[in-house]
C-alpha cells in the first residue's frame, strides 16, 4: 500500500507541475489530457486516481466545458483560515506575505483552521478581501468545550469562540452527561450555511469546577498527548535504572572532573552539567556534558515513536507533560548528583577572545559533583556575604571562572551581532487547587546567563563540526527578515527619529536599532515592531544560520530530554563516533531528517500555543476578582478596534474604542497610533496610562479596560 500511495505522490506531483506550468496553455478535458500525456492503458486506473487526488485537495477546477484549471490559473490562492469571535476571519496564503480579510458571509461554510482556496474581490491600502470559493480540508476534527442543554437540546460550547457558537449533539448519547463537562466532541457534520454543525463526545475530562480540567480541555483541545500507552511503559520496565553493568570501555572516564548542573529549584529532568578551568597556557577548557538519551532510546521503538509524537515536553502552569516517560527523564537519564551517568560530551578549548581553538566531541561517563540553582548561584557570585558561601566554597574557584568565561562569550556574541530582545517574562504560581495566586516576573541573571553562554557555545561547536562532515543532521535555523518587513521597519522607525541601516543580512544594524531605543518610551514598540519583522526559527535539515544569534552554524544538542531534535542528532553524533560511514547515516537518515525537522517545528508551535493559552488563562483569572481596580500601564499595541495596555505584572487587556467616550478616535494604520477627532488627544505605543478592569472573561481569555479620567496628552499617569 505504501509503494502504491508514494507511486501517486509522485506522479501527481510531476504532472502538477506540468499543469501549472507556462506549457498548459490550452485547458484540457480529463480525456484530452490523457491523451496529451500519453498515458498507458495499465495506468488509466493511476491517472484517474491522480485527477481525483489534485481535484479534491482544490488544486484543479472543473469549468463548465469540463475543462481542467488549475487554481492558480484562475487568481485563486490557497491558505489557511483564522476566524475572529466576531465571525469575520483572515487567511493566510501560502504564496502572499499580506493576510486577506473574509467577511462572515463570504466564509461560505468553512471556520476556524481550515485549509481553504480563496479568491480576491479587492484592494486597497487599508488591505485586501476575498471570499472562499472551496474547503479544501477542515483542520479541525476534534474541539474541547463545555456541555451544555440549550432548549432542551444537548450542545457542546467550544472553548475557541473562534470556531462556532455551539455543536449539536444526540440526545440518545448524551444520557447521564452532566452540566458543565468539559469535553472532547468529534465533528460529525460540518456547519454549513444555515446549519449547526453536530459531533459526538469522545472524551470526557471531568467537570469544569474539576480542578485542572481547564488545561487539561487545552491540551486536549490542541491534539497534546499526555499519556503513555502499554507498549511505552512495557519497554520502559526493561531499561536498567543504573549503569553498574554497563561496559564503559567504548567511553571516555569524566567521574574524576569537577562537574555541576545549574538549573531552576524545581528542575527535575537535568540533562547539562558543565566544568570549567583555566589551562597552563592561559586558555579556559569548558566542558558541557549531555544526558546520552540515545543509548536509552533506540530508534523507531515504541519509546521513539512516542517521543517524535510528542516532539517536545510541555510546561505549563500546573503540570509537565514529558517527552520521555518520568523513570526516564527523571531517573537514569538525569544528571542526578552523586550517581554515574552516561553522556554525550562537548570539550572545548577557548582563547581569552571567546575562539575555540579546539574541541572534541565524545561519549563519556561523568558523576556529577553538585547539584546547584540558579538563585544561589548569582547569590555566591554577586554578594560577598551570601549565605550560600560556605555551601559552595568548594566550587567558589571554578565559578568565578565560570564567570570570566561567560562575559568573554557574550562579549563575542555581541561583537558579532548576536540580537537581544529586552521582552519580561513571567509565570503563575498555583494553589492545590489551581487557582492562581501570584504573577511571577522569571528574572534573568549572571548565573542564567553563565549556562545559556555555554549551551549556546556547545550548539554552535556541534553544529559546524557536524557540518563540514555533509551527513544527515537536524539543525535549528533562523534566516533573515523578508526585504518587504524590514523595508518597512525601517520606514516606521524613520518617522520616530531613528535609523536602520539598510542591509538585513547583517543583523548588527538591527542590534544597533535595538540598544538606541533601550530606556526609552519607544523601547517597547519598536522591540514589538522588530520582533515581528523577524522570522519564526524553525528546525531544517539544511544549515541556514541563526540570524537572531549571529551564527552560521546552530543546532539543538543540550536538552535531548526535553526536544526530539537533540534527542535525533544525538542518535546521528553516536553513530559517527562509532566509526559508521558517511554512505550509512545518508542512507540511514537522509530523509527522515527532512521529515523530522520539519514535523518537529509543527510540535514546537503546538507546545507554544498550549503553554501561551494555560499562562493567559490563569493570569485571566488572577485578574477575574480585581474588577474595579485601577492599574499602571503602558500602550503595546493599537490596532483598529482597540488599544492594548500591558501592567507592571505583564497582564494584557485591552480598551475598546467604543468605550473611549470623550471624543470620537480613529486610527492611524502608518503611525499605529489613534487620534481625538476634536480634541486631537493621540495614543501612540509606548505611552504610560492609567486604566481600570472592567471586565474579565476566563472563557475568552479577555480583559477589558478603560481609562481613568484627566487624559490629555498621551501620558495619564
Amino acid at each position: 500500500m505504501e509503494n502504491i500511495s508514494n507511486t501517486i505522490n509522485e506522479k501527481k506531483e510531476k504532472l502538477w507541475d506540468f499543469l501549472i506550468s507556462p506549457d498548459y496553455k490550452n485547458y484540457m478535458t480529463r480525456d484530452e489530457l490523457r491523451i496529451y500525456v500519453q498515458v498507458k492503458p495499465e495506468e488509466d486506473m493511476l491517472f484517474d486516481c491522480v485527477i481525483d487526488e489534485l481535484t479534491d485537495e482544490g488544486r484543479l477546477f472543473l469549468s463548465k466545458k469540463k475543462k481542467l484549471v488549475p487554481y492558480k490559473k484562475l487568481g485563486y490562492h490557497m491558505g489557511e483560515l483564522r476566524t475572529h469571535e466576531n465571525g469575520f476571519g483572515f487567511v493566510r496564503c501560502d504564496d502572499m506575505d499580506e493576510d486577506v480579510h473574509i467577511r462572515k458571509a463570504d466564509l461560505h461554510g468553512a471556520v476556524h483552521k481550515d485549509r481553504v482556496i480563496i479568491s480576491i474581490t479587492s484592494e486597497s491600502p487599508k488591505g485586501i478581501s476575498g471570499v472562499v470559493k472551496k474547503i479544501v480540508s477542515r483542520g479541525l476534527e476534534s474541539i474541547t468545550g463545555t456541555y451544555r442543554t440549550v432548549g432542551g437540546i444537548p450542545c457542546v460550547i467550544p472553548d475557541d469562540a473562534r470556531i462556532f457558537r455551539k455543536i449539536k449533539l444526540s440526545k440518545k448519547e448524551c444520557r447521564g452527561m452532566e452540566e458543565d463537562s468539559k469535553v472532547v466532541v468529534k465533528i460529525t457534520r460540518p456547519p454549513g450555511k444555515s446549519r449547526i454543525p453536530m459531533g459526538k463526545i469522545t472524551e470526557v475530562l471531568g467537570l469544569k469546577s474539576d480542578v485542572g480540567a481547564d488545561i487539561s480541555s487545552i491540551v486536549a483541545g490542541l491534539g497534546i498527548p499526555h499519556e503513555f500507552f502499554d507498549k511505552v511503559k512495557k519497554q520502559v520496565r526493561k531499561i536498567p535504572l543504573n549503569i553498574d553493568g554497563e561496559n564503559l570501555n567504548d567511553r571516555e572516564d569524566f567521574r574524576n572532573v569537577m562537574t555541576v548542573t545549574i538549573d531552576g529549584e524545581d528542575a527535575k529532568d537535568l540533562d547539562d552539567a558543565v566544568s570549567c578551568r583555566r589551562m597552563e597556557n592561559g586558555h579556559y577548557e569548558l566542558g558541557v556534558y549531555i544526558a546520552d538519551v540515545s543509548h536509552y532510546v533506540k530508534a523507531d521503538t515504541p519509546i521513539d515513536k512516542e517521543a517524535y509524537k510528542r516532539g517536545t515536553s510541555v510546561y505549563l502552569p500546573d503540570r509537565v507533560i514529558p517527552m520521555l516517560p518520568e523513570i526516564l527523564s527523571n531517573g537514569i537519564c538525569s544528571l542526578n548528583e552523586g550517581q554515574d551517568r552516561l553522556a554525550l560530551c562537548c570539550i572545548m578549548e577557548i582563547n581569552a577572545k571567546g575562539s575555540i581553538k579546539k574541541h572534541r566531541i565524545v561519549k563519556g561517563v561523568i558523576n556529577v559533583n553538585k547539584r546547584m540553582t540558579y538563585d544561589k548561584v548569582n547569590d555566591v557570585l554577586e554578594n560577598d556575604c551570601s549565605v550560600h558561601r560556605d555551601e559552595y566554597a568548594e566550587f567558589m574557584p571554578m565559578l568565578g571562572i565560570m564567570k570570566e568565561l561567560r562575559d568573554i562569550l557574550f562579549d563575542k556574541r555581541e561583537a558579532r551581532g548576536s540580537v537581544s530582545f529586552e521582552f519580561q517574562e513571567s509565570g503563575v504560581t498555583l494553589d492545590d487547587r489551581g487557582k492562581p495566586l501570584e504573577i511571577v516576573i522569571r528574572q534573568r541573571n549572571t548565573a542564567t546567563s553563565i549556562i545559556e553562554e555555554f549551551m549556546l557555545a556547545a550548539n554552535e561547536t556541534v553544529a559546524e563540526s557536524y557540518f563540514w562532515l555533509e551527513i544527515p543532521f537536524i539543525y535549528r535555523s533562523h534566516e533573515e527578515p523578508e526585504r518587504e518587513k524590514y523595508d518597512m521597519l525601517k520606514k516606521t522607525v524613520g518617522k520616530m527619529g531613528y535609523v536602520l541601516r539598510g542591509y538585513r543580512k547583517n543583523p548588527k544594524n538591527l542590534q544597533k536599532l535595538l540598544k538606541d531605543v533601550r530606556g526609552k518610551d519607544e523601547e517597547l514598540m519598536i522591540s514589538r515592531l522588530a520582533l515581528r519583522s523577524m522570522q519564526q526559527a524553525r528546525y531544517t535539515s539544511e544549515c541556514l544560520g541563526h540570524y537572531g544569534l549571529s551564527a552560521k552554524y546552530y543546532c539543538h544538542f543540550t536538552s535531548p530530554i526535553r526536544r526530539y531534535p537533540d534527542l535525533f542528532i544525538h542518535r546521528i553524533i553516536s553513530l559517527c563516533i562509532e566509526g559508521h560511514s558517511v554512505g550509512e547515516l545518508i542512507s540511514q537518515y537522509g530523509a527522515e531528517a527532512v521529515e523530522k525537522a520539519k514535523g518537529c517545528s509543527i510540535k514546537e508551535r503546538r507546545a507554544e500555543d498550549a503553554e501561551r493559552e494555560a499562562l493567559l488563562l490563569k493570569k485571566t483569572e488572577y485578574m477575574a476578582d480585581k474588577v474595579g481596580e485601577a492599574f499602571n500601564g503602558i500602550i503595546s499595541s493599537i490596532t483598529s478596534w482597540g488599544i492594548f495596555v500591558q501592567l507592571e505584572n505583564t497582564v494584557e487587556g485591552m480598551v475598546s474604542y467604543k468605550d473611549m467616550t470623550d471624543d470620537i478616535y480613529e486610527y492611524d494604520e502608518e503611525s499605529m497610533s489613534c487620534m481625538g477627532v476634536h480634541t486631537h488627544r493621540t495614543y501612540v505605543i509606548g505611552s504610560r496610562v492609567r486604566v481600570i478592569l472592567e471586565r474579565a472573561d476566563t472563557n475568552t481569555k479577555r480583559l477589558d479596560f478603560v481609562f481613568c479620567g484627566g487624559k490629555t496628552d498621551g501620558n495619564n499617569l
